[in-house]
């Protein structure tokens, strides 16, 4: 009877762990849910087919293919991003988010940066405002919750303007063509960008830039820490073996990137 109580014992500690074996661990099963903007080119839009490019979408796509993960990456919007974060609808996202100490300290836990910017001002095409001491009494655009929305925010007093909050860059930037704020703040790549791509009327003030900050992938629950590991060292690879070279080319050209770059060593300095 022992010896068969023992079999039974054995087999039955057996059959677990076949069991535990055949079941999939968290990693494999994972499929990470990353939110994004909706338009923030070059880093996050729709293109003429419909489909979500950019920046931040292929830096995603090269790093789940470097290490082996599944996700999901979908357009809602700036703070409905964070919300859906916030609230564990979400497990991350990518959208443009300058990595600052108060944001980390307020919660957010971010990657290593994958590219700097500066933010700075816009003006119409044809108007007379050169810096920041023109905008005594004016409405300037920023939008609500952004690193650029901060930078405004710091001058405003200095400067005697009000800001204006909106959703998007789109929205904002058409006030300014409109006439219903004087200025706007935003990231340098993305004006730049939108207005040579679009030949939109708003020109960028030299002198106006912050100083830079970089761009991360952003996390609100510590648990998704493995998500940051990931793309960590998925970054680093992409950037050793030149695949991430080759998408800032894609969206930004040599030119543009050179140039971009450049403003940004002129704001460190």
């Amino acid at each position: 009877m022992k010896k068969l109580t023992k079999a039974l014992a054995t087999f039955g500690a057996a059959a677990a762990v076949a069991a535990l074996a055949a079941v999939p661990s968290f990693a494999e099963d994972k499929v990470w849910n990353i939110k994004t903007d909706t338009v923030f080119p070059p880093f996050e839009y729709t293109d003429e087919n419909g489909d979500l490019v950019g920046i931040d979408v292929d830096i995603v796509a090269a790093i789940a293919e470097d290490q082996g993960f599944e996700y999901t990456i979908e357009s809602i919007g700036w703070d409905s991003s964070i919300a859906a974060c916030q609230a564990g609808q979400a497990d991350a996202m990518i959208a443009g988010a300058s990595i600052t100490e108060e944001r980390k300290e307020s919660g957010w836990i971010f990657t290593d940066g994958y590219y700097e910017a500066t933010q700075c001002m816009a003006v119409k095409e044809d108007s007379d405002i050169a810096g920041f001491e023109d905008l005594d009494g004016q409405q300037v655009g920023v939008k609500t919750g952004t690193q650029s929305a901060l930078y405004a925010e710091s001058l405003m007093d200095e400067y005697g303007f009000t800001v204006t909050y909106f959703e998007d860059s789109a929205t904002m930037w058409q006030a300014v063509l409109g006439g219903q704020c004087a200025a706007c703040f935003d990231d340098t790549p993305i004006m730049a960008y939108y207005i040579a791509e679009n030949d939109m009327a708003l020109k960028l003030l030299d002198d106006t830039q912050n100083e830079p900050a970089e761009y991360g992938l952003a996390i609100f629950n510590p648990d998704n820490q493995e998500l940051i590991d990931m793309f960590n060292a998925g970054l680093a690879n992409i950037k050793e073996n030149g695949k991430y070279d080759e998408i800032l080319a894609k969206y930004l050209g040599g030119g543009e990137e050179a140039e971009t770059e450049t403003e940004t060593e002129t704001a460190a300095e």
